[in-house]
């Protein structure tokens, strides 16, 4: 795959985190840095998608949501509508422990013909760890305007591809929403 945009999900109302989450400082880095370190080695084509001044000392483009209040799916929509490739890594700001080779692994597993492709574990699919293809935008557009916005419910009305991972892989994968989730994190990464 020569051409691949990666978008970094920042919005979110982060309820749980109390802040912004993809500032939230983990190993005395912010989660976003984690994330665009594992990203770099593969690509500098990142772009940020965030109304939040806050990522402003980063040097990547920042887009605003396209329709507020629509969650990771809207999230998506303003990715896709902003990007110049046909496929898109799609990333959420919470997952610190993402590493090279297993964007490595998603990105050259995915074939053309999947709308989406994702890891999952026997327990849990990972829908904002992915490639999206530009195409599958009408789709996103008509689940925004009828307020359908389960991402696995998204994941079940296009063709997509899952890529099975044993459960013990699941820990590199895993969003962390909550301080007693990034409390667990920093005991389980010492």
């Amino acid at each position: 795959m020569k051409t691949l945009t990666v978008f970094i999900l920042c919005g979110g109302k982060s309820t749980r985190m109390q802040s912004e989450k993809g500032l939230v400082l983990f190993q005395e880095k912010p989660f976003i840095e984690h994330i665009i370190k594992a990203i770099l080695p593969i690509t500098d084509q990142i772009k940020l998608i965030t109304g939040s001044k806050e990522y402003d000392y980063l040097e990547y483009e920042k887009i605003p949501d396209i329709i507020l209040d629509k969650g990771p799916l809207g999230g998506i929509y303003t990715a896709l509508s902003n990007s110049g490739t046909e496929f898109n890594l799609i990333l959420s700001c919470d997952i610190p422990l993402i590493s090279t080779e297993l964007l490595q692994e998603l990105i050259s597993k995915h074939t053309k013909e999947a709308g989406i492709t994702v890891f999952a574990s026997e327990s849990k699919t990972h829908p904002l760890i992915g490639i999206y293809s530009k195409d599958i935008l009408p789709i996103i557009k008509e689940a925004i305007d009828s307020d359908k916005l389960k991402m696995m419910d998204l994941l079940a009305k296009v063709p997509h591809q899952i890529l099975n991972i044993e459960e013990s892989e699941n820990f590199p994968l895993t969003n962390i929403n909550s301080a007693d989730e990034l409390n667990d994190l920093n005991i389980n990464s010492i």
